[in-house]
């Protein structure tokens, strides 16, 4: 018998069953790492390009600054387990509460205009989201008062602190979104905005249960003909309270800007006339708490 060859009087072994690998999970997430291929529709590469704004389920283009819901969508995906509760610092038009039920979680979202707290409350209503959904309105440099309102709506969805932070500021003055005093768009100097946004920061770091994930969405912004780089100068504060940087995702504006129009040749000229680089991006920039 010639070496190799099976002896054809010789019973064949039967070939062994494949058995499925029990799930493998992080901490953190849904995501089952034995089946990491199949995840297409959830993006670890750091530059994004929407080409849209989502506009289904309750999505609308209804707010001058307000989050892109893809955004969400990657975040809650990536850092969050269905069930969990996150907090959102700087709710604007409701666009995390939202996505949050559409994915299966909790959001508790801190909102300092009252008219626009009860705006969004009547869209929530109105969607029938209420469930998972609380509104607070209040400033959430307030660690005392606002703390405490947040650490009462957490109590409601039976948790001590939230599994995800949400900050998406204003970009500084470059949009003034109303005339209260302590409105970040009215701090009236960079150094000022950056000095309520760590209170901001350090509220969300108490707030966060250790080991869990927090994501600013923030851009940069010209003064006086010089680039003030909001994100990074953020990014900073976030370190000073005690986050861990992870990741810094450039995002595409495409698709969320209002009023645009004409104006675009404008700024072209004066991009031209002064040297610089039209903002056709901004930044997701993602912490961990150690």
């Amino acid at each position: 018998m010639i070496t190799g060859m099976r002896d054809p009087s010789t019973p064949q072994a039967k070939a062994p069953l494949r058995t499925r690998q029990a799930p493998k999970q992080t901490a953190y997430n849904d995501i089952d790492l034995t089946r990491w291929k199949e995840y297409d529709e959830v993006s670890t590469d750091s530059l994004w390009v929407i080409p849209s704004r989502e506009r289904s389920a309750g999505h609308k283009l209804d707010y001058h600054g307000n989050c892109v819901p893809q955004i969400l969508t990657q975040m809650l995906q990536r850092y969050t387990k269905t069930g969990e509760t996150m907090v959102d610092f700087f709710l604007g038009s409701g666009t995390s509460a939202i996505e949050a039920h559409r994915l299966g979680r909790h959001c508790v979202g801190v909102e300092i205009q009252p008219r626009m707290a009860a705006y969004v409350q009547e869209k929530i209503d109105d969607l029938g989201i209420g469930e998972t959904t609380r509104i607070i309105t209040g400033d959430s440099t307030d660690k005392i008062w606002t703390g405490r309102k947040i650490r009462n709506a957490l109590q409601e969805f039976n948790v001590d602190q939230c599994q995800f932070a949400f900050l998406h500021p204003p970009y500084a003055d470059i949009i003034q979104f109303s005339n209260l005093e302590k409105d970040l768009s009215n701090a009236g100097s960079t150094d000022g905005f950056l000095e309520e946004f760590e209170k901001v920061a350090s509220l969300a770091f108490e707030l966060l249960e250790k080991g869990r994930f927090a994501a600013v969405v923030i851009g940069d912004k010209y003064t006086n003909g010089e680039l003030i780089p909001l994100g990074f100068y953020c990014m900073d504060r976030m370190n000073r309270v005690g986050f861990k940087t992870k990741s810094i995702i450039v995002k595409n504006m495409t698709g969320n800007e209002r009023g645009k129009g004409r104006t675009s040749n404008l700024w072209r000229y004066r991009a031209l006339a002064g040297g610089f680089y039209l903002f056709k991006h901004e930044y997701v920039i993602v912490f961990q708490k150690p």
